[in-house]
């Protein structure tokens, strides 16, 4: 062999254990984006991809499932979960009479029929309204009370009635007014969007409100289920600035393990920007305080600032994304919190669906709910090599309650965000995600930094289970993850 082929030869075994490094080092880099090692998903809640619109059921109440829900209440029941909702369908008049719904599982849902037939006539002489609102349930006395309203469009000429069975599905008996409205009263308060709650001394109050004079709790007698006081409109405990400035549809639950009382709100309106807010108090009367100590009672230009959002309009990619993500229920079931709420399609604002979604909890005792909608998934332990990969996500601001779209995100090894030069991440022990996002001139002391809590879902734009991240930063701003795992995987 010559001087001149032994370079040759030499040059390229040179060549090739270079590119092998090179190969090597980006095997050794690049993040394994499908390492779901450990994890049990949920499985697909259908055999295929659910339609959000579909005209073809629009006449089959035996196919609506979570078609045409609309300020749903959920309670558990007879081994049932229930949804109780407003009378509410595209294409047509909706039939009076509060529609049920009901799930083993809180994902197939199944048309049960209604409450009612018609108004009862004291409910049209006082407010000329023919279909019913924002019910809630719940069980006293070895039976069930079902609150309910009738409503004039835009005024204060109200009524919250009250029903009664020994039955979750009935019969019904109507037991007339529990608290009314006039535009010409004293009263501040709008009697619309009862929900009963039961504090842990085990007195029941009603907390209600839509707009107008914000919203209002007062006490509830045990026995007949009325006002101890009939002519109490309550305790003002959530108030925005004027009419231009939604807030309605309330609901309080009591967490044992943190102490507090929760109140959710939403804000805003109902077929495009609503979102749901919360706020906590250690008395179920208030002051019910946000994470950065504002007062729900806010009659300022900033109330737009007020109250952790938990829920708003948002679109993952491949989808048209949820538009009115607002009016929620809450559920507590053995220490498992979930909460749900409107949702109109992207494709077509008219189709309202049932979500439900997964409450965690943050380590200093904030509720935050899942990206993704609820399809059998629970807590469990995740390892830090199965964050590592790409991700979807998307912030909920405050102050914006426009839709929100997707932005990219990846998580590398060993606490490293690509493209994020001084950010960083790590898993602690109870799945919580630490993240880091160096901003300078922009964030607190130039980082945004993120708590979030971390869970097994099912990825309902693609179709395949995923990972996903809910949590908070310093400021009380939400942020949503979703890992872009393969189909198939």
């Amino acid at each position: 062999m010559n001087r001149k082929t032994k370079m040759l030869v030499l040059g390229l075994i040179i060549f090739i254990l270079v590119i092998s490094s090179i190969l090597l080092g980006m095997h050794f880099t690049k993040p394994n984006n499908n390492d779901d090692s450990g994890i049990s998903f949920p499985k697909a809640p259908a055999k295929q991809p659910i339609q959000n619109v579909n005209a073809d059921i629009v006449h089959r109440e035996r196919d609506w499932t979570t078609n045409f829900t609309h300020d749903a209440a959920i309670i558990k029941a007879d081994g049932w979960y229930y949804a109780f909702s407003t009378d509410y369908m595209i294409g047509a008049s909706p039939t009076p009479g509060i529609q049920i719904r009901k799930s083993k599982n809180l994902i197939d849902w199944e048309f049960v029929g209604r409450v009612f037939d018609q108004v009862s006539m004291e409910a049209w002489e006082w407010t000329t309204g023919n279909t019913f609102w924002a019910p809630n349930v719940i069980e006293m006395n070895d039976k069930f009370y079902l609150y309910y309203s009738v409503s004039s469009v835009g005024k204060r000429n109200s009524y919250i009635g009250l029903a009664t069975s020994d039955s979750i599905e009935g019969p019904w008996t109507d037991e007339g007014a529990v608290f009314k409205t006039k535009e010409s009263d004293d009263y501040t308060a709008n009697a619309i969007d009862p929900d009963i709650v039961i504090d842990h001394e085990g007195q029941p109050w009603m907390v209600y409100g839509s707009y107008f004079g914000g919203i209002f709790i007062t006490k509830i007698d045990k026995v007949t289920g009325k006002l101890v006081d009939p002519t109490d409109e309550g305790t003002l405990i959530a108030q925005r600035k004027n009419m231009s400035y939604g807030i309605e549809g309330p609901e309080i639950m009591y967490n044992p393990d943190t102490g507090y009382y929760y109140l959710t709100v939403s804000y805003e309106w109902l077929e495009d920007t609503y979102n749901v807010r919360t706020a906590r108090s250690k008395s179920i009367t208030g002051p019910y305080l946000d994470y950065n100590h504002r007062d729900m009672v806010d009659t300022t230009d900033e109330s737009f600032d007020t109250g952790n959002k938990l829920v708003g309009s948002y679109a993952f990619e491949n989808s048209d994304g949820w538009l009115g993500t607002g009016h929620n229920g809450l559920l507590e079931e053995d220490g498992n919190y979930y909460l749900t709420h409107n949702a109109r399609a992207g494709e077509d604002i008219y189709w309202s669906h049932l979500h439900v979604r997964k409450i965690l909890w943050t380590l200093d005792g904030w509720p935050v709910v899942s990206p993704e909608r609820y399809a059998g998934e629970k807590e469990q332990k995740i390892k830090e090599e199965n964050l590592v990969g790409h991700y979807e996500q998307i912030h909920l601001p405050r102050y914006d309650d426009s839709l929100q779209t997707s932005a990219e995100l990846t998580l590398l090894p060993k606490g490293k965000v690509e493209n994020k030069e001084k950010s960083s991440w790590e898993l602690t022990g109870d799945n919580t995600l630490k993240l880091s996002i160096y901003d300078p001139g922009v964030a607190p002391d130039d980082y945004w930094n993120y708590s979030l809590k971390v869970i097994p879902a099912w990825d309902w734009e693609n179709w395949n289970p995923t990972i996903v991240f809910t949590g908070m930063d310093q400021e009380g701003t939400v942020l949503w993850g979703k890992k872009k795992l393969e189909k198939n995987h």
